[in-house]
């Protein structure tokens, strides 16, 4: 077991049962995945690993309602997924911001698509603008930041619609090892200031071990739920836990495992 439990620990927000995607390509039909099946709890934060091409980013899709899955369902509070949901926030490893629009801008975008008026969504990317760490760039422009600042931008604007569930796919792939550090020590700030729950596709193991209560390990294609590990660290976490035994013990665990 983790050694925090959550607030309401013990409740599914998020919950795949038996999710299974075909693609039909030119060379046929091809599995991607086959027989997923995990909850996510209230405040939970999961990490999601695997080797390339195992359907990592083919199941957040559908996790989002992105994308129909071919067997199998998704349960938000026990309700069907079967289209994007207002409580589920996604951001991808590239940012996406629009070019023409301003940090402050991209952020209230979906506010100002729902249809609020510009004080309130104003008033409320400000806000984001702090929670991110990005005040004083307010009025740049996305070629104007680096992509670690650009991907603090695309965090803020998925949580501005105050999502149950934020789905992360791999959102600090792009960038430099400490850049990536940096942004995983400010993610866990977050999670904790909004207290969502994430599910977080990552190819670093120390990077999952970091921000994780559990970390779910995917099969090679088509991909399952091969295992699932508890990351045994109390809350806060630092980057110097990532040096503690149990740590290091952990990320063999999980190599062994996808390598397996």
């Amino acid at each position: 077991m983790s050694s925090q439990q959550s607030p309401a620990a013990g409740r599914a927000r998020l919950a795949a049962s038996r999710v299974g995607h075909v693609f039909q390509g030119d060379n046929g039909p091809l599995a991607v995945l086959d027989g997923v099946s995990f909850t996510l709890e209230s405040d939970e934060f999961v990490c999601l690993v695997g080797p390339s091409g195992c359907g990592k980013s083919t199941l957040l899709r559908i996790l989002a309602g992105l994308l129909e899955p071919t067997t199998g369902t998704v349960t938000l509070d026990g309700r069907r997924v079967d289209e994007p949901q207002r409580q589920v926030g996604l951001v991808f490893q590239q940012s996406n911001l629009m070019p023409w629009r301003s940090v402050l801008d991209n952020i209230a975008l979906p506010l100002e698509l729902s249809g609020m008026e510009a004080g309130r969504r104003y008033r409320e990317a400000r806000e984001l603008v702090g929670l991110v760490g990005l005040d004083g760039f307010e009025s740049a422009y996305p070629a104007e930041l680096s992509g670690g600042m650009a991907q603090r931008v695309a965090i803020a604007r998925a949580l501005i619609q105050e999502p149950e569930v934020l789905l992360l796919d791999e959102p600090f792939g792009p960038l430099d090892a400490l850049t990536r550090e940096l942004l995983g020590e400010e993610l866990l700030r977050i999670w904790g200031a909004r207290h969502s729950t994430v599910l977080m596709v990552t190819h670093s193991i120390n990077e999952a071990i970091l921000l994780a209560d559990r970390i779910l390990v995917m099969s090679p294609r088509p991909g399952h739920i091969a295992h699932t590990f508890e990351v045994d660290l109390p809350r806060p976490r630092a980057l110097e836990m990532l040096h503690y035994p149990i740590a290091g013990e952990l990320a063999q665990a999980v190599r062994a495992e996808i390598r397996i």
